[in-house]
């Protein structure tokens, strides 16, 4: 494999966040439907949302930033999904409430515009300090970049 074709990191952790995602809304949508029964709607998207969150926290550890659970990532990761709350828990409100739609579906369509949000969020969290290509061999133009940098960096001081 060329260094062309070799995916960076970044567009890797694109994917595989949104096939977490994927998985995630399904859960959370599974949850969703079975709170519905006994609970009202905003109840049932508010626990869905928190036992999807907690799945995803260790999806996204594992498999998109390929780092280490922690109890502080833990602890921050709801920052993550507070504007991802937020829209969503609009969202619904907006298509239930003010489109009079109905609130089987409505989780799905408010997710959407909260998705890129998140994406940003929790790289932030769960990759602190880091830049956004680690690896020069995956991306060589970007740690060509870095290299040339710490060298300007040297010449000037």
């Amino acid at each position: 494999m060329t260094p062309d074709q070799r995916p960076r990191p970044v567009r890797r952790q694109i994917v595989t966040f949104a096939v977490i995602g994927v998985i995630n809304t399904a859960t959370y949508y599974g949850f969703y439907l079975l709170f519905l029964v006994s609970l009202p709607y905003l109840a049932a998207h508010v626990f869905a949302f928190l036992l999807s969150m907690t799945g995803s926290f260790f999806l996204n550890a594992r498999f998109t930033y390929r780092t280490r659970p922690t109890l502080r990532k833990f602890l921050l990761f709801p920052l993550t999904n507070a504007a991802n709350f937020l829209i969503t828990t609009a969202g619904v409100y907006v298509i239930v409430d003010v489109l009079r739609q109905g609130s089987r579906f409505a989780p799905l369509a408010a997710s959407m515009a909260a998705v890129p949000v998140t994406f940003v969020v929790s790289r932030w969290v769960m990759s602190p300090g880091r830049p956004a290509v680690t690896d020069p061999e995956a991306d060589p133009e970007a740690g060509a970049v870095r290299d040339a940098g710490r060298s300007a960096v040297r010449e000037i001081a």
